[in-house]
Order: C-alpha cells, then sequence, then structure tokens
C-alpha cells in the first residue's frame, strides 16, 4: 500500500508524493495536466520488485499551484521528493513533460539511470506547432479546446479504451498551468528556446549516466544523433504507431524494457 506524503520546495510549494513497493528506488514523473495516477498500471508493476516513488508535479494532483512552472524549478521539486524519501541514487522515468523534468534533475542529482518516454528534447521545433494556437492558448475560454485537440492527436490508436477513458479522466488542465509550463515556449524565440535547451543539457558534459529516450511518435531520423551529442550515454529508441503513451499501451513490455536497461546500465 502506498500512503501519500508532502514535501515542501524550495519555495514553499506543496509537492505530494508516494512510494510503494521494495528494493532500488525508482522515481515516476508524470506528463502536463496528468497526476501520478496516470502510472498506475507500471507502478503496480514496477512495485513487486522496486521502491516506486511517484509525486504530482506543481499544479498537478494534490500538490499546491505555485508561482513558476519552468523546468529548473519542478526538477528542483524532484530533488526535494527524493531527499524527502531518502532515496540513494534512483532510477527517474519521465513521460512527456516528465521527461524534460527528469532530463534536467539528471544534471542536478546523483542518479542511476534515466528514461525519457515520447518527449523530445528539441523544444524549439515544438514551439513552431504551439505559434498557430497561442491566442486560444491564452483566452481562458479556449485553451481547453487547444490541450484537448493535442492530446487526441497523439494518443494514438494502439491504447485501450479503458485506458483512454482513464487518462482522458485524469486529466485537468488549469490555464494558469498549461500556460506557466508553456510561457518559456511561447515568449522565447526558437533561436533562444535551443540556446536554453544546450544550456540545460551541457551538464550532462563527461557525464556519461545511462539514458533512454523512448518515443511511440517519431522524433524524426536525426533525433537519436542529435541526443547522442549532447548525453553520450543516451539510446533512442521508436515503437511505431505506438502513440504518446508506449507505456500504457503495453506496460508489461515497458516494464520488461527498463528491467533490460537496468540491468546493462
Amino acid at each position: 500500500m502506498s500512503h501519500q506524503h508532502i514535501a515542501t520546495a524550495s519555495d514553499g510549494t506543496s509537492i505530494a508524493w508516494s512510494r510503494t513497493g521494495s528494493g532500488d528506488p525508482v522515481v515516476l514523473v508524470h506528463g502536463i495536466t496528468e497526476s501520478a495516477a496516470s502510472f498506475d498500471p507500471v507502478t503496480e508493476r514496477l512495485a513487486t520488485g522496486y521502491d516506486v516513488i511517484t509525486l504530482d508535479l506543481r499544479g498537478h494532483g494534490e500538490s499546491s499551484p505555485a508561482e513558476t512552472y519552468d523546468l529548473g524549478t519542478m526538477a528542483g521539486d524532484v530533488a526535494t521528493v527524493i531527499a524527502a524519501a531518502d532515496a540513494d541514487r534512483p532510477h527517474l522515468v519521465g513521460h512527456s513533460l516528465g521527461g524534460a523534468v527528469v532530463t534536467a534533475a539528471g544534471t542536478m542529482l546523483d542518479v542511476a539511470s534515466i528514461v525519457d518516454i515520447d518527449q523530445s528534447l528539441q523544444l524549439d521545433s515544438f514551439k513552431a506547432q504551439l505559434m498557430p494556437a497561442e491566442a486560444m492558448l491564452r483566452d481562458p475560454d479556449q485553451y481547453q479546446l487547444v490541450v484537448d485537440a493535442m492530446f487526441e492527436m497523439m494518443m494514438g490508436d494502439k491504447l485501450s479504451p479503458a485506458e483512454v477513458a482513464r487518462v482522458t479522466g485524469l486529466r485537468h488542465a488549469d490555464h494558469e498551468v498549461v500556460f506557466g509550463v508553456w510561457e518559456l515556449l511561447l515568449t522565447q524565440s526558437e533561436d533562444e528556446i535551443a540556446a536554453t535547451v544546450e544550456a540545460a543539457l551541457a551538464g550532462y558534459a563527461g557525464n556519461d549516466v545511462p539514458y533512454l529516450a523512448l518515443f511511440g511518435l517519431d522524433p524524426g531520423d536525426g533525433y537519436a544523433g542529435w541526443l547522442h551529442e549532447r548525453i553520450v550515454g543516451s539510446t533512442v529508441e521508436y515503437w511505431e504507431g505506438h502513440g504518446h503513451y508506449p507505456h500504457l499501451v503495453d506496460p508489461d513490455r515497458f516494464v520488461a524494457r527498463l528491467q533490460e536497461f537496468w540491468s546493462t546500465d
């Protein structure tokens, strides 16, 4: 059984977290508008052999809202939870926004490995996708339409109807949170965003932490080479046709892949 705890971030934000199982520590970080519960099928499988720590990012789930939602601050929240859980050299696993968060956390913390699920770190190209919808995103009455359309487009057709309903039911898109997370993308130029990413990933220079980027949406032919230049220990995999939630399309395969990855890192 897991019991919810509260950790206090450096700026006073309350971060809700839970743990279940026992063994080597694994920290799971969810995507934008979701919560720790999104990972439930993975959590219950991992908990048979690992100490699984989940958390709600600031402004999500049971965690409190905050003034800032930048990646560095959210990575600090992950660090706060790891310290509160007294977890030694955990494996970090993040989906979507969580993938960017654990990547940022990996430059700050001593971790055993990092897994990024379906989150390209080429954030400058994501800006190009967001910009046509900027006016709607800024409108509190219309932003939900953008978020819903984006997730519907990314969902893919392999996710079971039950999982689609479960994940969609968990989603809560607070306007201030969504806009806060995407503010960097909306306010900086593509060149500025690319420079911000380069500066963040510079923390991996000389750090050979094992890093798996697992995609269900094609990141593009050049992505593996681009990532390897910045994170030498990185591996990129594409599970064709699995959509934005490859870990939920086939959680058994996903957990087996994690165990294989961790056994060789």
